[in-house]
């Protein structure tokens, strides 16, 4: 059983950076990261294939978010910069051993337990 567990998470101002990380335990499987905003906005915001080969961003976040993984430290990273207030939410850590149900975003092996993230003047 994959076990997941985010750090990172905290308020910022618009414009800042911020670096989420979680660590994994339990096996290697394709991640990503899975926002819950505020009301019904949630969605897979970043993912990873298992080996790093491949990455997968949002639209709202791409060129902004950097996703990546360090397979030999069991850690996933996801670097977040010029955050705004969009991207306020509770970020999840996700895994799942199908690519394509993690990017669809309804349902994962793994969850972790979500970090907050505010951005707010």
């Amino acid at each position: 059983q994959v076990r997941l567990a985010e750090f990172g998470g905290g308020t910022v101002q618009p414009g800042d950076s911020l670096r989420l990380s979680c660590t994994w335990s339990g096996g290697t499987l394709h991640m990503g990261w899975f926002r819950q905003a505020s009301g019904n906005e949630r969605g897979i915001v970043a993912a990873i294939t298992y080996n790093a080969d491949k990455t997968y961003y949002a639209d709202s976040v791409r060129g902004r978010f950097t996703i990546s993984r360090d397979n030999a430290k069991n850690t996933l990273y996801l670097q977040m910069n010029m955050l705004n207030a969009a991207d306020t939410g509770v970020y999840y850590c996700v895994a799942d051993d199908n690519i394509v149900t993690l990017l669809e975003g309804a349902s994962y092996d793994a969850w972790g337990q979500g970090t907050q993230v505010t951005v707010s003047s």
